[in-house]
């Protein structure tokens, strides 16, 4: 049976969900259900503790990341719990911005600057006076442009482009990146966080496959009830290169997939790929594997004890693990 504890305070709405397997912290970061800061590791804790920190000033905040981690949750988090959180977050995506134009859509720009902009244009900085402006991508500024953004952090002012009139910054800046690029950060100060990717906090995998369960059943209008044990299994041992969006996507496909009740392993293994379905061949040894490592992880690798759970005579179970190329001794402590 799982409890629930909310615990409302002045910085976030804190959710602690448990169970006999693990403890959850969740931490609202937007309306939607989705929009939370999720799992059970030290390092999310950690996480929540420096965004929560963050929130109560108004300097700069750094996220650095891997591709998929959920740097602009995070982002949405530290704006949701400030004083800022009225106002919508203002976002400019860096990357998509031509570098010809990075400069206008960053300062603004003055009348007749552009042929293609006759009247003047406020800027990203401008347009979010007042508010919290998340920059995506950081790293695809250019070099110009980004020490221009940095000298108007340090001086709280800037110009639009054209003009020579200083105008205040008021907005709050929040930058995310992947950390490829040294940005040179250090006279402007700041909130400096990293966001480890999930091969750093494997624990978190199940806590965020059970949140984007329940949310995404809501959405879809399926009634779901958990994972398996052989899905469980087969998320533990994915290794999700494409970070928590991977495993986000993997769990709404893996809904659509299904019809309701506990979600299987061999849903996942579909939604792994929507567009190259595996052959029967493939998806039976998958599973198999999945299997096999979820059962010898739960006995700690001991053979007999595993076959008993699988209902399978000892040494037909061993041919199992013998075909899947699994080492039992790896789960042995």
């Amino acid at each position: 049976m799982t409890s629930m504890t909310r615990i409302h305070g002045a910085e976030a709405d804190r959710t602690i969900i448990g169970n006999e397997d693990q403890v959850v912290q969740s931490e609202v970061a937007g309306r939607r259900r989705e929009d939370r800061i999720v799992g059970s590791s030290e390092a999310t804790r950690r996480l929540i503790a420096q965004a929560t920190a963050a929130a109560r000033s108004d300097l700069p905040v750094w996220l650095i990341g891997p591709a998929g981690s959920d740097k602009d949750l995070v982002a949405r988090a530290i704006h949701t719990w400030s004083a800022r959180a009225p106002r919508e977050i203002e976002v400019l995506a860096c990357s998509a911005v031509p570098d010809a134009l990075q400069a206008r859509e960053l300062f603004g720009c003055a009348a007749g600057v552009y042929p293609a902009v006759p009247g003047e244009y406020a800027g990203a900085l401008e347009r979010g006076a007042g508010n919290s402006l998340l920059l995506l991508d950081i790293e695809a500024l250019r070099e110009d442009v980004l020490k221009t953004l940095l000298r108007s952090l340090q001086t709280r002012s800037f110009r639009r482009e054209g003009d020579n009139a200083d105008r205040t910054l008021s907005a709050r800046v929040i930058a995310a990146g992947d950390g490829s690029a040294s940005l040179p950060t250090g006279d402007v100060g700041g909130h400096e966080i990293r966001i480890p990717g999930l091969a750093e906090r494997h624990e978190d995998i199940l806590p965020l496959a059970a949140h984007y369960l329940r949310a995404f059943s809501e959405e879809a209008g399926v009634t779901t009830v958990g994972f398996t044990a052989d899905a469980r299994a087969c998320l533990e041992t994915e290794s999700f290169p494409g970070d928590v969006a991977e495993l986000r996507e993997r769990v709404r496909q893996a809904i659509a997939l299904s019809s309701g009740g506990a979600l299987s392993a061999e849903a996942l293994m579909l939604a792994k790929d929507a567009e190259e379905v595996p052959s029967f061949k493939e998806a039976k040894r998958a599973f198999e594997t999945r299997y096999v490592v979820g059962l010898l992880r739960r006995c700690r690798g001991n053979i007999s004890r595993a076959a008993r759970l699988a209902k399978k005579d000892r040494k037909d179970f061993y041919d199992v693990i013998r075909r899947t190329g699994v080492d039992p001794s790896e789960f042995r402590s």
